[in-house]
Parts: structure tokens; C-alpha cells; sequence
């Protein structure tokens, strides 16, 4: 017996609570207080007085229901616990107590076992889950640092980062901060490995004999999204800008209301994991170096003024040219909620179309806005905060009506994005002049000085099958949570920049990225 089962106090309410004394010396020999009352109003009284952690509440009672009862209770404390006992198993009435919002139920007769099995479940759960997930971590933790010690492959990797943001999201739910933190130091360990591997393997992918090339930006389409259409279906892209693997699962719950994933897979993000290169690559189905070389017109390199990805639809439809597909294609960019009431309310127009492209920028907004705002910042100061914005903007947002809308419809939903982002910690010095690239996660320029054994750096863009800016321009790339700043007012920047989320570079958060077909349930 515990000293925490012993602070733990139960009402119960029931008319007939002298049959039920065997049921209450059991539970007090198990430790717990327990209260009675044989009416909702003595109930109610009780509870606006005391206390309580749990509470025991019979359904059928005369005078005051434990319908009614829950009611008065709910407004007195909205978040206590309640376990409703019934004699009837009537559907109506379970809607009604379950819609009120009880925390379990139980059918009479009831057995002192299924109360206790009841308490425990409802005021132990989290105490429960805290030491059943960190046991399971620990039996994991080797058998994960192996696999990130011999890692040689892409596939590989991207199993070890689904992993990772598996222990991520579970350890974040166990509150066990000093487990939390062991994990924290392995995903560190495995975005070190993954930067290596980065290094070594990833100019090999642009060789025609190249064996582990995953599914990169330019592939998408022609890969995911022409096949369903060649099936006669009509098929929407949802292309929510920047989005995680880790941010995808928290909003998988709420879109599985409505649809169930028939290939749930991930891409790889191409070098730079910046819009203007990963999102054009993608609706081209080109990498950069051939867009600015086939559509000079549709290109803006980094020192060049102007927006760089305006031209998105054009470069989409220049694809379905190229393919052979003569889909009607609608193409939408959503950067306000303007723009997004307008997109619902014209729903219906949008079913016209064998393609419909939705661009959703929310995040990649919130992302700049965590580094120029302070109360972002502040909103948004952890991986887990940053999460919980996503959800909250994705709970709310015109995007889950139009998620809503289409699975009536009974349309599929390639959901997908361009790249990820990284909370950035370590700044690495670069000397570069007016030219260069302002990104932090990347620079582009042809007058560059640092220290190659601190970055990725590609000498041949075309090897990479980026474009140049000018004859000698080398690109170099931040790896893991490192960023790039100027020695010039350097503390300045690096106290301005670090734990901002930033994109461009090499992480597995950033290059190895969600794309999902699903179809309504």
C-alpha cells in the first residue's frame, strides 16, 4: 500500500450504497478513501466541498438521475473523472452519458475487480503508461543504436527515423524527462550519422548506376500522382509547405476520421530543402539545373530579386505536357485565410477538375515567424510546442473542411510537402560576400571561406544538378542542427538565430518527408 493510493479519494453515489459495503471495505483495504452518498444532491453537495479524485456514480437513482447528477457536476468541475454504473445497457442512455463526457461505464452487476481494474485505469494511466514506455525505450535503445552504427542504405535511415519520431512522440506523452533526455542524445547521434551519410552517398544518386536512390522531389508525380489519375480517378495533392514526419502523425488522428492511407510512404527531399528548389523540382519534375536550363524564364537563382516561386502551376502543366496527360488541372497557393474561406466556398467548382493542387503555406510561415517574431518564438520554443501550434492551426483551419468535404465526395488526397525543418543549436562560421545566399542552412556563392570538414559542400553544382550563378559558384550546406552565420556582429545573430527552425541543409527532418495517398473511410 502506497502513501499515493492512500491520498486518492472516492465519492460514490448510489440509492442502494448499504448493498454495495463488501465493494467498499474491499477498495478501502486497497488503500483508497472512500465517500457515499445515496442521492445526486447530496453528490453535488459533497463534490462542491471537497476534493474528490474519482468519482463512482450510479445511473438509476430516484429524484436527481446520474444523468442529471453528471450535469451539475460537469459544471462544477469539468475534468474530475466519472465512471457511470447502470442496470441498463440502453443505447440512448450511453450516447447521453458518454456525450456528457464520462471517463468509463460499467453494466450491474459489478464485482469489486472490475471497480478497482476501473480506478486504476482512469487516475493510473499516466503513471502506467510513463513506466511502460520507458521500459519499452530501454529494451529499444540498443537494437536503435545499433541499427544507427551500421546504417549504409537510404531505406535504412528512413526506417531508423520513423523509429525516432515514434520514441519522440510516445517519451514526450510518458513525462519522464530523464529518459526524454537520453533519447534526445541518440536522435542527436543519428542525425550526426545521417549528415555522414549524406556526404558520402548523395552525389551517387544522380549516376545512372546508382542502386539506393530513394524517390526524390522531381519524382512525384510521375511516380504518386499520374497513376492514380491514369485509373480514372480524381485525385487532390495537398501540399502543406514544410511539414515534418513528427507534425504529420499529430494530425494523422484527426484526418483519419475521414480517410484510411493505401500507401503511406516517405520521399527525400532534394539539396537545397529550400521552397524555390525542393517545391519547383517537384511540379517540374525537373531538378533545378534542368528547369533553369529548359525554362530559363521560369528561374530565379538566389542573388536574383524577385519571389522564386511564382511560377509553380506553369511548371506543373510544362510536366503533364512533357508526360503525354492532358488533365484538366486546377492549381490553388493558400497563404491567408482569405484565401482559404474563398477555396470552400467555391468547392464545388474544384470537382470540374481531374487534378486539383492545394498549396497550404501555414507552416512554413509559422517557421519565418518563429524567427522574427518574439512571441512566436516563445510559442514555439520546443519541437513540442511547435507541434501543438500545427495541430491547433490544422484543428481549426479551412484545410480539415476541405479534408471533410472531399470524403464525401469520396475523392482521393495525395498528402504531401516540399521539405521539413530543424531547430538549429550549433552556428558554423562562413565568410561570404555581398552575393552569397542569405539561407542559414545553406549558401550559394562564388566567394565562400570555411571549413569543408564543418559543411557538405558541393565545388560542381551540376553534379548535383543545381544551377550556377556564376561559373565558380560552389554550394555549401549546414549539416544536422548546425547553421551558418557571418563572423560580423556573429554573437549578435547566433543569440537572434539559435533555436529557430530553419530549412535548407541536410537532417532527416528536412530531407526525409511525408507523402501519404489515402481514401475516404
Amino acid at each position: 500500500m502506497t502513501s499515493d493510493v492512500k491520498r486518492i479519494r472516492i465519492l460514490w453515489t448510489d440509492d442502494e450504497i448499504d448493498l454495495l459495503k463488501p465493494h467498499l471495505l474491499f477498495l478501502q483495504e486497497k488503500g483508497y478513501s472512500i465517500d457515499t452518498a445515496t442521492n445526486g444532491h447530496d453528490a453535488v453537495d459533497l463534490i462542491r466541498n471537497n476534493p474528490y479524485d474519482l468519482i463512482l456514480l450510479d445511473e438509476n437513482m430516484p429524484g436527481l438521475s446520474g444523468i442529471e447528477t453528471l450535469n451539475k457536476i460537469r459544471i462544477i468541475n469539468p475534468v474530475i473523472p466519472v465512471v457511470m454504473i447502470t442496470k441498463s445497457e440502453e443505447e440512448n442512455i450511453m450516447e447521453t452519458a458518454i456525450g456528457s463526457k464520462i471517463s468509463d461505464y460499467l453494466i450491474k452487476p459489478v464485482n469489486p475487480n472490475q471497480i478497482l481494474l476501473s480506478i486504476k485505469k482512469n487516475l493510473d494511466t499516466k503513471k502506467l503508461i510513463t513506466r511502460e514506455t520507458t521500459s519499452a525505450y530501454q529494451a529499444e535503445f540498443r537494437v536503435l543504436g545499433s541499427q544507427i552504427n551500421s546504417a549504409s542504405q537510404y531505406a535504412q535511415w528512413e526506417e531508423i527515423y520513423k523509429k525516432l519520431v515514434y520514441w519522440e512522440l510516445e517519451l514526450e506523452r510518458s513525462n519522464d524527462p530523464g529518459m526524454y533526455e537520453v533519447f534526445r542524445m541518440q536522435k542527436s547521434e543519428a542525425g550526426l550519422g545521417f549528415s555522414r551519410f549524406i556526404r558520402n552517398n548523395y552525389l551517387s544518386w544522380f549516376s545512372d548506376k546508382a542502386a539506393d536512390k530513394p524517390l526524390l522531389s522531381p519524382g512525384i508525380f510521375k511516380e504518386k500522382v499520374f497513376p492514380l489519375l491514369d485509373q480514372n480517378q480524381k485525385v487532390f495533392v495537398i501540399l502543406i509547405d514544410n511539414l515534418r514526419l513528427d507534425q504529420w502523425r499529430v494530425l494523422y488522428p484527426i484526418i483519419s476520421e475521414y480517410y484510411t492511407p493505401v500507401d503511406e510512404s516517405l520521399f527525400c527531399s532534394i539539396l537545397p530543402t529550400a521552397t524555390q528548389y525542393a517545391r519547383n523540382a517537384m511540379f517540374a519534375g525537373l531538378m533545378p539545373r534542368e528547369i533553369a536550363a529548359m525554362n530559363p524564364q521560369l528561374w530565379l537563382n538566389d542573388d536574383e530579386e524577385g519571389a522564386k516561386n511564382l511560377n509553380e502551376e506553369e511548371l506543373l502543366q510544362k510536366q503533364l505536357a512533357r508526360q503525354g496527360k492532358k488533365y484538366r488541372l486546377c492549381y490553388e497557393k493558400i497563404i491567408h485565410t482569405r484565401a482559404g474561406k474563398k477555396l470552400v466556398d467555391n468547392f464545388s467548382n474544384l470537382l470540374n477538375y481531374d487534378l486539383v493542387v492545394i498549396v497550404y503555406n501555414f507552416i512554413d510561415l509559422l517557421s519565418h515567424a518563429n524567427t522574427e517574431l518574439e512571441m512566436i518564438r516563445e510559442l514555439a520554443g520546443s519541437d513540442t510546442a511547435y507541434r501543438s501550434l500545427v495541430l491547433s492551426w490544422f484543428q481549426h483551419s479551412q484545410l480539415l473542411d476541405i479534408v471533410r468535404l472531399l470524403s464525401e465526395k469520396g475523392i482521393t488526397i495525395v498528402f504531401t510537402t516540399d521539405h521539413g525543418s530543424i531547430r538549429v543549436s550549433n552556428p558554423v562560421k562562413v565568410i561570404g560576400d555581398k552575393k552569397t545566399s542569405a539561407n542559414l542552412r545553406y549558401k550559394m556563392g562564388k566567394n565562400l571561406n570555411y571549413d569543408p570538414k564543418e559543411v557538405f559542400e558541393i565545388r560542381d553544382p551540376y553534379a548535383a544538378h543545381l544551377p550556377k550563378a556564376d561559373v565558380s559558384s560552389v554550394y555549401i550546406f549546414a549539416l544536422n542542427s548546425d547553421f551558418l552565420v557571418y563572423p560580423n556582429n556573429y554573437n549578435h545573430y547566433v543569440g537572434y538565430y539559435r533555436n529557430t527552425f530553419q530549412h535548407g541543409g541536410i537532417s532527416m527532418e528536412e530531407m526525409i518527408v511525408p507523402l501519404v495517398t489515402m481514401r475516404p473511410r
